[in-house]
């Protein structure tokens, strides 16, 4: 599925104070999910946003397509005071980053920030994974992040920036998104060590269990007695680690696979 991506919500970069940074958000297609929380938490701080969504996936997944999610998403944020934009990006594309990345180059001008909060995420395990599922999830989890990392370090400032990948630790009965994420944490490791010389910090970020709309009642109760505070992760929760490692405060961090999940991995 191709599509070229057409902005909803753009902002002339020319209209922005010279101090405001922006940040690339990818997978923001739903209010209730992490990317749309770590949007609300960076526009709160003071950045300008440049957000991807890409509703064929939705319309796979048990949630379905909310069709007025952007749109409201981004009147929101627009509404703090940030300068928005909203580009639909099909990531099974090999040319999915490219044209992404010249809409947010024409829209949006350079990025400081880069957090790749989209996935492919379809339970499977050893025997019936297939082949088919297995090079979507990596393609859209593993090949793409590679490639939005890269095309972020290559438009880069002299002053850098800082890269957060959400990453997972599912194995058994969700062998392709779990072993697409476990590359993306490779790719995310040496990207800490290639472009630090270039002052980019890179970190994976584990959240644990999430409820974004996912859970049937009887999982939200087991995962919620499994969390030593008893209950379950939030977008916000997630969005306040995202900010500090994006904050010149947590720039020193970098090359780090964090579990920031209310304790729920100790």
């Amino acid at each position: 599925m191709t599509s070229t991506p057409t902005p909803s919500g753009a902002a002339a970069p020319a209209g922005r104070p010279a101090q405001r940074k922006t940040a690339l958000v990818t997978g923001v297609g739903r209010l209730a999910g992490i990317g749309a929380g770590v949007a609300r938490r960076l526009a709160a701080d003071g950045w300008d946003l440049v957000l991807t969504y890409w509703q064929d996936y939705d319309s796979r997944m048990p949630w379905g397509v909310q069709p007025d999610d952007v749109e409201r998403l981004t009147a929101e944020l627009q509404a703090t005071g940030a300068a928005v934009t909203a580009v639909p990006a099909d990531f099974e594309d090999p040319q999915g980053v490219d044209r992404l990345m010249a809409v947010a180059a024409a829209e949006a001008g350079t990025l400081q920030g880069l957090v790749l909060s989209h996935a492919e995420s379809v339970d499977s395990g050893i025997l019936d994974t297939t082949l088919e599922s297995f090079e979507r999830h990596f393609a859209v989890n593993t090949r793409a992040s590679w490639q939005l990392i890269a095309a972020f370090a290559r438009q880069a400032a002299a002053d850098g920036g800082a890269i957060v990948a959400l990453t997972s630790d599912h194995t058994a009965y969700n062998l392709p998104y779990g072993a697409s994420k476990g590359a993306l944490d490779r790719i995310v490791i040496a990207a800490a060590r290639e472009l630090g010389p270039q002052g980019i910090s890179a970190n994976a970020l584990n959240p644990g269990p999430v409820d974004t709309g996912w859970m049937d009642e009887p999982l939200r109760e087991e995962l919620s007695r499994q969390q030593p505070g008893g209950r379950l992760g939030t977008p916000a929760d997630v969005a306040g680690t995202v900010a500090f490692l994006l904050s010149p405060e947590g720039r020193w961090v970098s090359g780090q696979l964090i579990k920031a999940d209310g304790g729920f991995s100790a």
